[in-house]
């Protein structure tokens, strides 16, 4: 262990994730086995430089691992960008002993505790987010449990759409990345999948897959899109105007970043928050802990920012022909 780490700092940012207070816990449990002192840094990089900052124990973190959310709560931070509040940052770390931070959550919180690290403040990031789109993990914390919570509800949309003989649009998250919209798009057996990676906005190929669809005596017609093409009321009231066919839109929204965490979210983020605590002790910095290929393993940060992730072509193929 390093002699230089006596205290470390976990802090949540960006948008919440199922799972993130399994990840909590197990940082602060594990850097304490360690004999290291943890504080909690409430609302991210803004409850950083307000000083928002605690001492945490084992029993801080009890009966937390189940809760959806963050414990910690969490804020954006727009004026964390600049370098002269980066540095008042990095001077507040130093101000409350800290002296290294575990960042959970996505790549523009990677880009925070960079800006840490290159003011002298040994950083961690932690994957921390549904949307799946942290380009050097298979597994980011959060996306199991949201595709589970979007999964169920579109079941349910389905069993209504199926009664009225409805097409139903269903919007879900995951921002410019089609992770959630295609593993949904598989698992409820959707007719269409619309991706931001691979959508062509040709509307009219919808309308003819609903009207042949129809023709062959199919009840309903479920097309799942996703958060970056979005427009799905207006795309509704479209396909609705062409084929006859009532249509309907439901955009899922944020339910899908609440409820207790699967038990996959919890196992692998309480893996990844002891990872990130115990190579931060060692004296690591500027590392971004991930599941690759069946591994744990960590990244530099900027390695891992220029990293880029494509919707697996063949899992494409796949959603277009089942």
């Amino acid at each position: 262990m390093s002699d230089q780490i006596k205290t470390i700092g976990v802090l949540t940012s960006g948008g919440d994730a199922p799972g993130m207070n399994a990840a909590i816990r197990a940082v602060v449990r594990k850097a304490l086995s360690n004999g290291v002192s943890v504080k909690g840094i409430k609302r991210g990089y803004a409850g950083l430089l307000a000083e928002e900052i605690f001492e945490m124990g084992r029993r801080d973190v009890s009966d937390t691992i189940q809760r959806g959310g963050t414990i910690l709560g969490t804020a954006r931070c727009l004026e964390f960008k600049e370098e002269e509040v980066q540095a008042q940052a990095a001077e507040i770390c130093k101000k409350h002993g800290i002296d290294g931070i575990v960042v959970i959550g996505g790549d523009g919180s990677y880009r925070g505790a960079q800006a840490l690290a290159r003011h002298g403040i040994n950083t961690i990031g932690i994957p921390g987010t549904i949307d799946l789109d942290i380009a050097c993990s298979d597994y980011t914390i959060g996306f199991d449990t949201a595709v589970n919570t979007a999964m169920q509800a579109i079941d349910k949309v389905r069993d209504t759409s199926s009664s009225h003989e409805r097409c139903s649009i269903i919007e879900v998250m995951g921002r410019n990345a089609g992770y959630i919209a295609l593993w949904c798009g598989i698992a409820n057996g959707a007719e269409d999948i619309l991706l931001p990676e691979t959508y062509d906005y040709n509307e009219q190929n919808i309308i003819n897959n609903i009207i042949q669809n129809r023709k062959k005596g199919k009840k309903h017609h479920i097309i799942i899109n996703a958060e970056g093409i979005g427009h799905s009321t207006s795309m509704a009231r479209r396909i609705e105007a062409a084929t006859g066919i009532e249509t309907r839109a439901t955009i899922l929204g944020y339910m899908q970043r609440g409820g207790s965490p699967t038990c996959k979210d919890r196992y692998y983020a309480s893996i990844m928050g002891a990872y990130a605590a115990d190579i931060l002790c060692e004296g690591k910095s500027n590392r971004v802990v991930a599941y690759r290929h069946g591994e744990f393993t960590d990244f530099d940060i900027e390695e891992a920012l220029n990293m880029e992730k494509k919707i697996p072509e063949y899992q494409y193929l796949v959603s277009k022909t089942i």
